[in-house]
């Protein structure tokens, strides 16, 4: 009987089904979740494993990363690392990656494709055709988008990608960061509520976490006002949900495309019947193309940590 060497891989949470069969090939994968007591098998078998594979929604907590005295790695299948205790990753000299600019794109398309069908009201125009109601009168006008003013909250990967998509509109671009950007053409405004004062529409492209947690507040949506739309690809928790809500019912702003929510899947029921908000099931990196570049990266990051002692692309302030 050849004994299986193989690193232990302990797995947090669904993942795509691919992913999961290229692990399970090449590591012995455990499936937490599967078991019947989870807190009972970390006590009796938490020392054997070397590394974690999870999604960007259900990360890696401390509890978690205590639980695994042997842990060396941790391979996140997402762009956000909010969910993983990094500081305590780093502490133990963990490496963490995870599978940043693969899914650019297709982000940055979603969050177009938001800003069109929330201004151009696509949606809810094909409710109205669906419905019958063209029999009876003309769908209203709704608003154009080309030559528009696009404020970008987070002008990093994805932020970047989104800018480009707007230059193919003739819009306008500026940004808010915590700081410049020095190799891009689009304008600086050194506060949010300036940059949604002066932007048609604010595409919220941040980092999610404690830092940015309401950071879209019922001020700064009162200074986009009645003409701006808000449109969020980002994390939930960046804008303040309960005040988003209150601005659209008010209408305090024109309207807003939504990917990501607070407490997902939980939806905000007062948005349903609002035909100027479009709800995706957070989508944005959900096409066949990018889900498959991130199992890759979730594997190369692995495979790489096992032959070198270092993830391929290793989240920021990691070990």
């Amino acid at each position: 009987m050849t004994l299986d060497t193989r690193p232990r891989i302990l797995q947090n949470g669904p993942l795509l089904p691919q992913l999961e069969q290229a692990l399970a090939a090449t590591y012995r994968l455990t499936l937490l979740q599967a078991q019947p007591d989870p807190a009972a098998f970390l006590a009796a078998e938490g020392a054997q494993f070397d590394g974690i594979a999870c999604t960007a929604r259900i990360g890696a907590p401390r509890a978690l990363i205590d639980g695994l005295p042997s842990l060396r790695v941790i391979s996140n299948f997402g762009v956000g690392f909010e969910t993983i205790d990094v500081e305590r990753a780093r502490e133990r000299g963990i490496a963490v990656g995870y599978t940043p600019d693969v899914l650019n794109d297709c982000v940055a398309d979603t969050a177009f494709g938001l800003v069109m069908d929330v201004a151009r009201r696509f949606s809810a125009a094909d409710r109205f055709t669906r419905r019958g109601d063209w029999l009876r009168g003309q769908f209203p006008l709704s608003h154009r988008v080309s030559g528009k003013r696009l404020g970008i909250v987070g002008l990093g990967r994805i932020g970047r990608v989104i800018a480009r998509r707007a230059s193919g509109f003739d819009m306008d671009v500026r940004y808010h960061n915590r700081r410049t950007v020095d190799d891009v053409p689009y304008g600086y405004e050194p506060t949010l509520e300036g940059l949604a004062r002066w932007a048609d529409f604010l595409v919220v492209a941040s980092a999610g976490g404690p830092a940015t947690r309401g950071l879209i507040s019922a001020a700064v949506l009162d200074a986009l006002g009645p003409q701006g739309f808000l449109v969020n690809v980002s994390r939930g928790t960046v804008v303040d949900q309960a005040a988003l809500v209150q601005a659209l019912q008010q209408g305090r702003i024109a309207g807003a495309g939504l990917d990501v929510f607070e407490q997902e899947p939980q939806v905000p029921e007062a948005l349903f019947a609002m035909d100027n908000v479009v709800l995706l099931p957070h989508v944005a990196s959900n096409t066949h193309e990018t889900r498959q570049a991130m199992a890759d990266l979730v594997m190369d990051n692995l495979a790489s940590y096992f032959a070198t002692g270092r993830v391929r692309v290793p989240v920021p302030g990691s070990a």
